[in-house]
């Protein structure tokens, strides 16, 4: 199953997506996709009524903006230099361990909504990620339990301010927080859906040109230690979001490095997931 959420900023419905690629208002099921629904057989409440109900859902036409399709979660944790060519382009030391960040949820917006440049930015970059959402309250849980509490998977890209994030002391979740940084979506895939998220093509294209090609299976942690890794030290609740890094090919990583500007155009997708696209604006205050 896929689950969309679709409408104006602020008052979003929930939808699914048929493999066909139409779109349904599910709205009469009467639940958001939000904690209480990934942690209480949501999914398969959901599954049970659209045999009964899908004929007389609503369709919703292509043209209607996509949303985030969950509602603003209770955290974004994020693992860093997950890749070893990332890792490398950024001239740091393969990790020993998942090295773990926040994302603030209200960068949170659509799929295909405009990226806003910050306020002072000049360093603003892409970061094409695998995100996990957790359908099961996970604490000290296992790798091999791990899946259990995995409810399905969604494209994000996890933009980040390098000045923001490296330059500036303290952590590097100032570079990773600002609003518009976390487009999700187009939707989320169920865990039925994805037959191995360790291994899945991503990509990630700027003005047209390819600048991230790659594949999950380039994983330094995959998606079952990362899970198991990070419920160590956390409570990860349903809806959470992990997003599991990017792969080589940041605009940091570029000699001189290469930075968003206004107008600037990204496209992004992963293998079963989806695309989005968005394009860079500058902050109006």
């Amino acid at each position: 199953m896929k689950l969309i959420r679709f409408g104006e900023v602020g008052k979003e419905k929930p939808g699914v997506q048929l493999e066909n690629g139409k779109r349904l208002d599910v709205s009469a099921f009467g639940r958001d996709f939000d904690e209480d629904f990934f942690g209480t057989d949501g999914l398969e409440q959901l599954a049970a009524w659209l045999k009964d109900n899908e004929g007389s859902c609503p369709v919703v036409g292509q043209e209607v903006r996509l949303g985030a399709p969950l509602v603003r979660p209770s955290k974004i944790v994020c693992v860093g230099l997950n890749y070893a060519k990332h890792a490398a382009e950024s001239g740091m030391a393969v990790p020993k361990e998942p090295v773990l960040f926040f994302k603030a949820t209200s960068a949170i917006v659509g799929p295909n909504d405009d990226v806003i440049i910050p306020k002072g930015s000049e360093k603003t970059d892409w970061e094409v990620e695998l995100a996990v959402v957790i359908g099961k309250k996970a604490s000290y849980v296992s790798k091999e339990d791990a899946m259990d509490h995995v409810a399905g998977y969604v494209l994000h890209n996890d933009y980040s301010e390098r000045e923001f994030q490296i330059e500036r002391e303290g952590q590097w979740v100032k570079g990773k927080s600002c609003d518009t940084f976390a487009p999700l979506g187009p939707f989320i895939a169920t865990k039925d859906e994805i037959k191995d998220p360790n291994n899945l093509h991503l990509w990630l294209k700027l003005n047209g040109e390819t600048v991230q090609d790659s594949s999950t299976s380039d994983f330094i942690f995959n998606v079952q230690e990362v899970v198991s890794y990070i419920s160590q030290f956390m409570t990860l609740l349903p809806g959470d979001i992990i997003s599991t890094g990017t792969p080589f090919g940041v605009g940091l990583g570029f000699n001189p490095p290469k930075y968003l500007k206004p107008g600037d155009v990204v496209e992004l997708g992963i293998e079963g997931l989806g695309t989005s696209k968005q394009t860079a604006k500058a902050y109006q205050g």
